[in-house]
C-alpha cells in the first residue's frame, strides 16, 4: 500500500512538472491570418499597409511568463501598400530592397515589467530588431494571452494551446537606411508597427 502511494506521488509530481514545462509556440499560421500592420503618417498623405509572411517561434512558460524568449520574422516581399505602384517602389533598392534583404526580424531575449492577470501577461520585450541589414536594440511593449486547450477552436481537428501576441512600436526609417531624410513630405520618417499574432503549440 505504501509503495503504491509513493508511486502515485512520483507520477503526479512528474505530471505536474510536465505541465509546468515551457512550451514552444509556432507563429507560421496555417490559416494565413497572421499579419503585421505598418503606418507612415506624413504631411501630404498616410500610407497604411500589411505584411503577411510571418514566421517564428516563442518559448513560453505559463508558470513563469517573464522567462519568455523568441523570434518573429516577416518576409520583406510580403509587405503590401494599398496601391500596386507604392508596393513596387517600397520593394525597390532605394527603399526596402527586398531582393537583398528578404527578412525583417525581432529577437526577444528578455522581458521586463512583467505583470500577469488571468490569462494575460503584459511586459516590455527587449531584443534586436533587424531591418534592411541594420540591427538595433529595441524595447517593445507586448501583451501575451495564453489560451490552454483553445487551438482546436481556431483550427479544427487540432488539439493544443494558443498564445496570442499583441503590440505596437515605432521605428525611424533613417535608423535603418530606408531612404533616410528623403521624401519626408509624402513618406513619414516614423513607421508605426502593430501586430496581433496567434501561435500554436499542438499537443502530441
Amino acid at each position: 500500500m505504501k509503495k503504491t502511494f509513493l508511486s502515485f506521488v512520483a507520477i503526479a509530481g512528474l505530471a505536474g512538472a510536465a505541465c509546468a514545462a515551457p512550451m514552444t509556440f509556432d507563429f507560421k499560421d496555417p490559416k494565413g491570418v497572421n499579419s503585421v500592420m505598418f503606418t507612415l503618417d506624413a504631411h501630404l498623405e498616410a500610407i497604411n499597409g500589411t505584411a503577411t509572411g510571418v514566421t517564428g517561434s516563442i518559448t513560453f512558460d505559463p508558470e513563469n511568463p517573464g522567462a519568455t524568449t523568441g523570434t518573429v520574422t516577416v518576409a520583406s516581399e510580403s509587405m503590401k501598400a494599398p496601391v500596386l505602384m507604392m508596393t513596387t517602389v517600397m520593394h525597390s533598392g532605394g527603399w526596402m530592397d527586398v531582393s537583398k534583404y528578404p527578412e525583417i526580424k525581432f529577437v526577444a531575449d528578455k522581458l521586463d515589467n512583467v505583470k500577469t492577470s488571468g490569462d494575460t501577461t503584459t511586459a516590455d520585450a527587449h531584443g534586436a530588431f533587424t531591418l534592411k541589414g541594420v540591427s538595433k536594440e529595441l524595447t517593445v511593449p507586448v501583451k501575451l494571452t495564453y489560451l490552454p486547450g483553445k487551438l482546436g477552436q481556431r483550427i479544427p481537428k487540432m488539439n493544443g494551446d494558443l498564445l496570442v501576441l499583441r503590440g505596437h512600436f515605432t521605428i525611424k526609417r533613417s535608423d535603418f537606411n530606408v531612404h533616410a531624410h528623403e521624401a519626408e513630405e509624402s513618406v513619414a520618417e516614423d513607421i508605426g508597427i502593430s501586430f496581433s499574432l496567434a501561435g500554436a503549440a499542438p499537443h502530441s
